[in-house]
């Protein structure tokens, strides 16, 4: 989910030595004709990767970005995910980074399936600095952002030693995925999403659309195994890792590569969606649950819980073709509200009017009769994107949060209960929606309910 209202400055580090990533953009060349092209020019493809930058297939960015500089950024980043703390302040003693890291950001193309559109997306390959070979693949789904650029790409920024990272610009969850993953032997895929990132061109996104996203997330796996291949890597085992939106889109990719049967060893999700109609009818306040075994109280939704509502609203009128639906929807009163919000991701609300709560900004009836046919049509579309009565045929783990503010466990319950032996629900007792990610992370069997972190796991395969 979006990143809260908290600001990260981080100091510059000292990049690695010269001799490492060249730092200009670069021509887009793909598959066998950088091969071919490097072979020709005499060099093998990890010499061509280091001494003939334009054969890159698909890379247009890179960064080398040291093992002592990815500690700093996580160490300052860390207090505004463990909030209210539930792990011990971050250690690069017993969970820094062991070796520097290679990020790239790569360049494919995606179709829509909603729309048959063809459009330009970027994603970020991360490799550990001077690996070739093999080395096992890890692809990993971000969670919403509610603006255009804090995508995982972006962070090949820090190519400047005085680029600061922070919370409102940068995909802070990409960094912590990069440092515990790319930073200990594996390469790290992530897509950017349509509407993201720096080649959208002004389309909107689409948030929580099926097609769409598992579209995106297929074709920028498969433009990241491309450009390691340029660079003289090889992926072994295929791990999957999400968070929140990032979360579902993971489920959703788990079920496309299994049906084109590509192995995948193992997947963790953090702070999973599963039927969206479920919690749409929970962000609205049309359905409740009751307390979570042990505790006395609950949090309340937070006040962004209405914005992720106004998007996936818009990503559904333009990829559905629901033409109208954020009007049909959405209260008169906050209609101008949401449009513009759609269109700009900046708040403009009536100061004479209260900012909507997930409560308030739906019509009247909208869970309890056919408002309007669009209204109608959307309800089904999300029915039809639901993930929850899958069953998985590799190992799957669930991570939530006992106080998890914009998802109550009861409704990770029934993908556990449909997903069969292999689906494992792992309880964070106390955690947050940002705190249950990091815990899955950075946590240990004390506060993941005796079950090992997710790099410990994962290493398990």
């Amino acid at each position: 989910m979006p990143a809260l209202l908290n600001h990260l400055s981080v100091p510059a580090q000292s990049e690695a030595a010269s001799g490492g990533i060249d730092r200009q953009r670069r021509a887009l060349v793909f598959g066998a004709a950088a091969a071919a092209g490097a072979v020709a020019l005499g060099f093998s493809p990890a010499q061509a990767a280091v001494r003939r930058p334009l054969l890159r297939s698909g890379i247009d960015r890179s960064a080398r970005v040291s093992a002592a500089r990815l500690d700093a950024e996580v160490a300052k980043a860390f207090p505004l995910f463990n909030a209210p703390a539930i792990l011990p302040a971050f250690d690069a003693a017993t969970a820094g980074a062991q070796v520097d890291v290679d990020l790239h950001r790569i360049v494919t193309t995606t179709r829509v399936p909603e729309t048959g559109e063809r459009l330009k997306v970027s994603g970020l390959l991360a490799v550990p600095a001077g690996k070739t070979g093999e080395l096992p693949l890890l692809s990993w789904q971000h969670g919403t952002i509610l603006s255009f650029d804090q995508v995982p790409s972006n962070l090949t920024k820090l190519a400047d030693p005085a680029y600061q990272l922070s919370d409102t610009a940068d995909s802070l969850e990409t960094l912590f995925n990069v440092q515990r993953f790319a930073a200990r032997g594996y390469a790290v895929v992530a897509a950017d999403y349509v509407g993201k990132g720096p080649f959208r061109n002004g389309r909107g996104e689409g948030y929580a659309v099926k097609g769409v996203s598992v579209q995106t997330c297929l074709d920028t796996l498969a433009a990241g195994e491309v450009a390691m291949a340029s660079l003289g890597l090889k992926p072994s085992k295929l791990f999957l890792h999400g968070w929140s939106q990032g979360a579902l889109n993971t489920q959703w990719l788990h079920q496309a590569l299994r049906r084109r049967s590509r192995p995948v060893a193992a997947t963790a999700v953090a702070s999973p969606f599963n039927d969206l109609n479920e919690a749409w009818s929970y962000w609205a306040g049309a359905q409740s649950f009751a307390l979570p075994a042990g505790t006395t109280s609950y949090p309340a939704l937070p006040n962004w819980i209405s914005l992720c509502m106004i998007v996936a609203l818009g990503s559904y009128e333009l990829n559905y073709r629901l033409s109208g639906l954020l009007d049909s929807a959405i209260r008169p009163e906050y209609r101008a509200m949401a449009r513009k919000y759609w269109e700009d991701y900046k708040v403009v609300a009536d100061p004479q009017q209260p900012f909507p709560t997930g409560s308030d900004l739906l019509v009247p009836g909208f869970f309890e009769r056919a408002t309007d046919d669009r209204n109608s049509a959307f309800l089904r579309h999300l029915a039809a994107n639901r993930a929850s009565y899958w069953r998985y045929d590799s190992p799957i783990r669930f991570h939530y949060g006992l106080a998890d503010e914009a998802l109550h466990p009861a409704m990770v319950y029934r993908a556990l209960s449909a997903g069969g032996h292999q689906a494992v629900g792992i309880p964070t007792a106390s955690a947050s929606h940002r705190a249950t990610f990091l815990a899955g992370l950075y946590g240990d069997a004390a506060s993941l309910g005796g079950a090992e972190n997710v790099p410990t796991w994962f290493g398990k395969f």
